[in-house]
């Protein structure tokens, strides 16, 4: 996860003030006895924050921060007192090398002010590599990488300084032209500059983060597996979350080798990532066991245990229906475990719920729970729609009352007699559904719809 960017404090003034007031430099200071390094300017040193806030945070005391990084024995800074928008002093600090730089590396620094000639991390000849005179602001970027910086180099330098935003600093500035205006101006835009490119990064990060699920999503998506069948199918699946493809809800359909099509449809409760993870678990699961001859109440006993070992908290629960569907086409094997019951259209007759009585519990409710299978006859002509309860939980207009399962028998049949069939009736059931509650629908929701002869 990419670390938070917090919000932009109180802007610096455009000006400082005209006197070029000094400030003491760490020669100046006096050590206090016990104390390793400098003081704080406007004040004692804080300890320091493992992870310090990054560029433009609103600082926890009174004005600004800059922290400055140099020693250069022949030129000391003698920087400007400067204010800022409100008028607050811009607290100044000062490090001779970067271990104490770290040190005072708090929660409350805006900026940091790197003299690019000061040596390596521990002082005067340490810790700078040969032929590569930025190993320092490497080294600050890399201890503060949520901070604005500021490169300082000598005027006859000026690549060195471009070298130096290359290498990620925000910008840079000559030794001899820190008046309190431009250093002002400097701050502020380096400050900005940071808050803008750690946006962009974060908004970049978001961006593939986002294609990725999705590729992964997609990927997880069911493709049935009807070769051979003279079944037609369709499909609609609509989760709860926002942007995602993959919701709690899950189905499934496949012919095994003997001619029999198979179909599965099913809800985990809740609707996050945990329970869509968990619905893809359970669907291959129901897959592979199908394919290995399981069927009915055996399935939905190792399915159950499937769950109860894969879910992250023992309240979840998933409910389930399935039918098996004869070489034939005219009879199906049904279980229900704690599912609505799927809904058959037969020629001349309307849509009816298939029986639901002698259904099983939800999958992970109990222990030792059974699944009866119910043989259905079916007929020549037929469609049989399954479907979770997201369809028929929605509202009708502004009150309490729901769809239910007779709403929705009631609503697709008077869309069957506009002469909807297949992918058109899921949409035109979907869309009324969510038009009868104005607006989305909360819940995840997965249409399947087989169809046989001219029904």
């Amino acid at each position: 996860m990419p670390v938070p960017v917090p919000q932009q404090g109180a802007a610096l003034a455009a000006g400082g003030a005209s006197a070029g007031t000094p400030i003491r430099t760490h020669a100046e200071r006096p050590v206090l006895p016990q104390q390793a390094g400098p003081v704080d300017s406007a004040g004692p040193d804080r300890p320091s924050v493992s992870g310090s806030a990054a560029a433009g945070e609103a600082p926890h005391g009174p004005g600004l921060t800059l922290l400055v990084i140099e020693d250069h024995p022949a030129l000391p800074l003698n920087l400007p007192e400067m204010l800022d928008a409100e008028g607050k002093r811009v607290r100044i600090r000062t490090a001779r090398n970067l271990t104490e730089a770290e040190r005072l590396l708090t929660d409350d620094v805006h900026c940091i002010l790197l003299d690019l000639a000061l040596t390596g991390p521990g002082g005067p000849g340490k810790g700078k590599g040969e032929g590569d005179e930025l190993d320092t602001l490497r080294h600050v970027l890399h201890l503060a990488p949520h901070h604005a910086v500021l490169a300082l180099t000598a005027e006859a330098d000026a690549e060195r300084g471009a070298e130096a935003v290359r290498v990620g600093a925000q910008d840079y500035l000559f030794r001899s032209e820190l008046d309190a205006q431009l250093l002002n101006r400097a701050i502020r835009y380096a400050v900005e500059r940071k808050r803008a490119d750690v946006a962009h990064r974060r908004l970049t990060e978001s961006v593939l983060r986002s294609q990725e699920n999705s590729r992964l999503e997609r990927g997880l998506l069911p493709k049935p597996l009807l070769d051979g069948s003279d079944l037609r199918f369709a499909a609609r699946y609509r989760p709860g979350r926002s942007r995602a493809l993959l919701g709690g809800d899950f189905y499934d359909t496949v012919r095994t080798p003997d001619g029999t099509v198979h179909a599965m449809i099913g809800d985990v409760c809740g609707h996050g990532p945990d329970e869509a993870a968990l619905g893809v678990e359970l669907r291959i699961a129901w897959r592979a066991l199908t394919f290995a001859g399981l069927c009915g109440d055996e399935l939905l006993g190792t399915l159950q245990k499937v769950l109860e070992n894969e879910r992250a908290d023992e309240e979840i629960f998933a409910t389930l229906s399935t039918v098996d569907i004869a070489p034939d086409g005219r009879r199906a094997g049904l279980c229900l475990a704690g599912h609505p019951a799927p809904l058959v259209v037969r020629p001349g007759l309307g849509p009816q719920l298939l029986p639901y009585e002698e259904g099983g519990p939800a999958l992970g409710l109990l222990p030792r729970a059974r699944w009866p299978r119910l043989q259905v006859e079916l007929g020549g002509d037929w469609s049989l729609m399954m479907y979770t309860d997201g369809l028929i939980e929605g509202r009708i207009g502004q009150g309490t009352q729901r769809l239910g399962q007779e709403g929705m028998v009631a609503m697709v049949g008077r869309q069957l007699t506009t002469g909807l069939r297949g992918e058109a009736l899921l949409d035109a059931a979907l869309a009324e559904a969510r038009a009868l509650n104005g607006g989305e629908l909360n819940d995840d929701v997965a249409m399947l719809l087989l169809d046989r002869g001219q029904c």
